[in-house]
């Protein structure tokens, strides 16, 4: 081995060289942040579906409906013609060409598009006195359900098994029943996830908010007791796995007072048979939760946006900007944003 000064003085040379280059190069990564692409028509928007890096759908008040083909740079607003007083809290999207929307209150209604929004059928109505619907989840391209708040005594559920073209109520009879002031939130369009490609869960809030899952109807630990209170999304890793060792995150808290972040988030690695309080829980009320990564988590709410690289243990403020649903691609990995004002956002992550 050289061990002379001038060789020792070389590498220590080349050791300081290589250390200052890796402080740069640590030092020049951007850290995660929320980038605003598009402020579309001033409405809320509370509806988003991703569905690849590229196609990016969105809907909210006003019949507004947004849709971007190129991953956000350029959008396309239209409202739907005789929907323009409608809210639509829902969006699920197939391509760039397919979505669906939802309406939430009476009539409750579900319309179809095929042409990129340029034309809607009905594919669903109900005028019931008192219909609500909160949100709706599809497994794969065939299988989706809807589910609203209660008619005579139990929540309602309707589902499709061919894409949304058609859809059927579910029995009374083997709905869930819901306790006095129970019901569900239109607020991200998350409160209901399949867990498997047969088999979906739902969150409830308000004086008592539950995990409905199978046919068991837990108790959350969540903030609950007023109609503001409860849990507002639910997401589920792994979607398939055996109930026992199916990992959820639930949040929610209380949307009248945001910033509070007593009981607004708990995780359960058993398929809600037990849970676990986070160690730093996200910085207030937070009406949506989504796995963004093999441990990263996303929610945001209307006081801010948090993230969590470890499953929801502990929650980082990324933003104080609130935003209402966050999604992930279901074939990529961009993460978009929207809330009220037209806002759609990015995930630089």
């Amino acid at each position: 081995m050289n061990n002379s000064p001038r060789f020792r003085q070389r590498l220590l040379t080349m050791c300081c060289f290589f250390a200052t280059l890796s402080q740069l190069t640590t030092a020049q990564q951007p850290a995660p942040h929320i980038e605003l692409l598009a402020t579309g028509p001033r409405v809320s928007l509370r509806g988003l579906s991703v569905v690849d890096d590229k196609v990016i759908w969105v809907s909210g008040s006003g019949g507004t409906v947004g849709r971007s083909i190129d991953g956000g740079a350029t959008w396309t607003w239209t409202t739907v013609p005789d929907y323009e007083k409608r809210d639509f809290r829902d969006i699920e999207a197939f391509d760039e060409n397919t979505a669906i929307i939802m309406a939430i209150a009476e009539p409750a209604q579900l319309l179809k598009t095929n042409d990129g929004g340029r034309t809607w059928r009905m594919v669903f109505q109900n005028d019931y006195p008192g219909m609500f619907l909160d949100a709706m989840d599809f497994a794969g391209a065939n299988a989706g359900i809807v589910v609203g708040d209660p008619i005579h005594g139990h929540f309602f559920e309707a589902e499709t098994f061919d894409g949304g073209s058609t859809w059927h109520d579910i029995p009374l009879r083997q709905l869930p029943e819901a306790d006095s002031g129970e019901g569900c939130f239109a607020s991200s369009g998350t409160n209901i996830r399949f867990i498997s490609r047969n088999s979906a869960c739902f969150v409830s809030g308000g004086p008592r908010s539950r995990l409905f899952i199978g046919d068991k109807a837990i108790d959350l630990p969540v903030l609950q007791g007023t109609t503001s209170t409860g849990a507002n999304s639910v997401a589920v890793k792994d979607p398939g796995k055996p109930l026992d060792k199916l990992r959820l995150i639930v949040v929610g808290g209380d949307f009248a007072k945001d910033t509070v972040t007593e009981k607004n988030c708990f995780l359960s690695n058993n398929g809600g048979e037990t849970w676990i309080r986070p160690a730093t829980p996200p910085h207030g009320y937070r009406s949506c939760v989504e796995y963004i990564g093999p441990h990263a988590v996303l929610a945001c709410g209307t006081s801010g946006v948090d993230v969590s690289t470890d499953e929801g243990m502990n929650w980082q403020l990324l933003s104080p900007e609130g935003f209402h649903v966050c999604r992930k691609a279901k074939k990529g990995h961009a993460v978009f944003l929207a809330g009220s004002g037209g806002r759609v956002a990015r995930l630089i992550f």
